[in-house]
């Protein structure tokens, strides 16, 4: 992974690493900006709360699904589409600072559930598996592409055995997301 280089990229980057270690209710902007080898004030001259922090790097992240969500919506409907959304949508969420992300957001929903970048993110998230059931889906068919993504989420968290690889965990998400994706 490359480090940040800008100021306001390295506060984010930080900042959700400690949001994933310590929680986010349990982390402060004190402790962002000692980690930062900043003072407070600095750390205020560019976000000024941890929500912002978080809307800065979730927008982030939003922005890169809309682009593969638009990109979903201008293929021909089909298995080898929506497979092929499965594979770029594994590779957006499953490396680096993404993998830490969906930590963050796995392991810090009460506190999303109050902010408004919270509802985006499930907004968003039901439009993509609208984009991948395809027009017209049966409700069946909407389960299996809600499902078939969640997999590649799930697996971060169900498969935490130090013997399988982070290689071996995303096949084995990757197989069982085709195999869902087959089914319509």
């Amino acid at each position: 992974m490359t480090q940040p280089t800008s100021t306001r990229d390295r506060i984010k980057h930080v900042a959700l690493e400690l949001f994933t270690e310590h929680g986010y209710d349990k982390t402060s902007l004190r402790e962002i900006a000692e980690r930062l080898g900043v003072t407070k004030a600095a750390l205020y001259y560019h976000f000024k709360s941890k929500e912002e922090i978080v809307h800065a790097f979730v927008e982030d992240r939003m922005a890169a699904t809309a682009e593969l969500v638009a990109w979903l919506r201008e293929q021909p409907p089909g298995r080898a589409t929506r497979r092929a959304f499965i594979e770029r949508y594994s590779d957006l969420i499953d490396t680096g600072e993404t993998a830490m992300m969906a930590r963050f957001f796995q392991e810090n929903q009460p506190a999303l559930k109050s902010m408004t970048i919270g509802e985006a993110m499930r907004e968003q998230m039901r439009n993509m598996v609208d984009a991948l059931a395809g027009p017209g889906a049966k409700p069946a068919d909407k389960l299996r592409a809600g499902l078939s993504v969640w997999v590649l989420h799930g697996a971060l968290f169900l498969i935490r055995d130090p013997d399988v690889s982070d290689e071996e965990r995303r096949n084995a998400a990757l197989e069982v997301a085709y195999e869902l994706t087959e089914r319509w």
